[in-house]
């Protein structure tokens, strides 16, 4: 007995339609009216954001997804009031204004006026007008708050922080990318420092300060003191850190990804710091660090050896350091030493001969390796992605295809710069 696709149940059909794109889960409800009832079932859509242009009055639009069960939406621009999301959505779980430009306090002042207790998700990150008015909102009746994304709001200073420190204690994640004015104070208020006025947010996990000049190493003290959860740190482009700070975080057990990206007053002083503490970091990021030289992969060797990721573009290392790390990272992943001009075959071939776990590896600018080096890489047994772009002898598809017969898997993503 053939069975036709009409006859299966509304279940089956729900069922396959769960694999399709969000563009093909909209072209099946207009097939008939029974791929129409099975595509708008609730399990169809899980976990998938809308992505809305608010332009016009649309009366279907918020009836059509809570019928779907969609409570993730992303504005991709905004010309009508915020409040009409939030009143046709009173059960939104994640709201994305990214780059919505005209959002002013006043517009999400009128759109935040009593608790919405579902809402776990919000990014406003480059609406440039908000303020620290529109985090007092935020804190007052976005208590279960869980994300929030901020970075640059230039306009945000530490009181908008305080008054964060104040509601959002159920909070994990924070992005303060470019937030020029925030300085120690304001960490201080979001690591409960100031209890007297604000409990902080001490769940948090995640805290991204990218950027942010005024910070110094104070700061850091703050956060090891009071953020004793945190899990990922981004101070990448922070000048005002220094190695004195990394004693603050080198003691942080919770802490797994680190990123110094760039943060100029970081040495080989400052990962010896970190070597010598109780840290259990995964990933750390310390490229574009001029002062980062091959005593500190020493350090890394003795004091970090459980690192999954490393990354060192820029940095001043040598095959000599090279030598003196790769003999204890048994677990290291992925490693990143592009535009690191001083490494030659001889680190390579080290690289291949004691780091086998490597699954990707960056050699973007390093001048002085030949093929001879990259036969010796393409021989790892877990390599899936190799960069080389801006590498001196690449021929474009003539080297790589030289270099692929020495490859043990045809699955090997190249990257060459064109």
């Amino acid at each position: 007995m053939e069975t036709h696709i009409s006859g299966l149940f509304p279940e089956i059909l729900a069922m396959i339609f769960s694999y399709l794109d969000v563009r093909d889960k909209g072209r099946v409800a207009q097939v008939c009216a029974a791929w129409r009832d099975a595509s708008y079932h609730k399990s169809v859509w899980r976990g998938v954001e809308a992505k809305l242009h608010l332009r016009r009055a649309n009366p279907s639009l918020f009836p059509s997804l809570h019928t779907r069960g969609i409570k993730k939406v992303q504005i991709l621009s905004l010309r009508r009031s915020l409040s009409y999301v939030i009143q046709g959505m009173p059960n939104i779980e994640s709201l994305n204004l990214c780059g919505c430009f005209n959002l002013t306090d006043n517009g999400l002042g009128h759109a935040f006026v009593q608790d919405i207790p579902s809402l776990r998700i919000l990014n406003l990150s480059l609406c440039k007008p908000i303020t620290d008015s529109s985090l007092g909102r935020i804190a007052q009746y976005l208590k279960n708050l869980e994300v929030l994304e901020l970075g640059g709001l230039s306009n945000i200073t530490n009181t908008g922080l305080l008054l964060i420190a104040w509601g959002l204690h159920k909070l994990k994640s924070l992005n303060l990318r470019s937030c020029r004015h925030v300085s120690d104070v304001g960490i201080g208020h979001l690591a409960g420092m100031t209890r007297s006025a604000a409990e902080g947010c001490l769940s948090l996990e995640q805290l991204t300060l990218q950027d942010c000049q005024k910070l110094t190493d104070l700061s850091l003290k703050h956060v090891s003191k009071g953020l004793a959860n945190l899990k990922v740190l981004n101070l990448s482009f922070c000048g005002g850190i220094s190695d004195a700070g990394m004693i603050h975080l080198s003691n942080m057990t919770h802490l797994w990804s680190l990123n110094l990206r760039s943060c100029d007053n970081i040495s080989d002083t400052g990962i010896m710091h970190l070597a010598m503490g109780s840290l259990q970091l995964s990933g750390l990021d310390v490229s574009f660090c001029d002062k980062i030289g091959d005593q500190s992969l020493a350090y890394i060797a003795q004091g970090l050896y459980q690192l999954k990721s490393l990354s060192l573009c820029s940095c001043h290392i040598s095959d000599d350091g090279i030598n003196r790390m790769v003999r204890q990272m048994h677990e290291l992943k992925t490693l990143n030493i592009g535009q690191c001009v001083r490494i030659t075959d001889k680190g390579l071939e080290l690289i291949a001969d004691h780091l086998t776990q490597l699954t990707g590896i960056d050699l973007y600018g390093c001048t002085k390796i030949t093929k001879r080096g990259l036969e010796r890489i393409t021989q790892l047994p877990c390599l899936k992605v190799l960069n080389l772009g801006l590498w001196q002898m690449t021929e474009s598809e003539k080297v790589r295809g030289k270099l692929s017969a020495f490859s043990p898997l045809g699955t090997l993503e190249w990257r060459v710069a064109k």
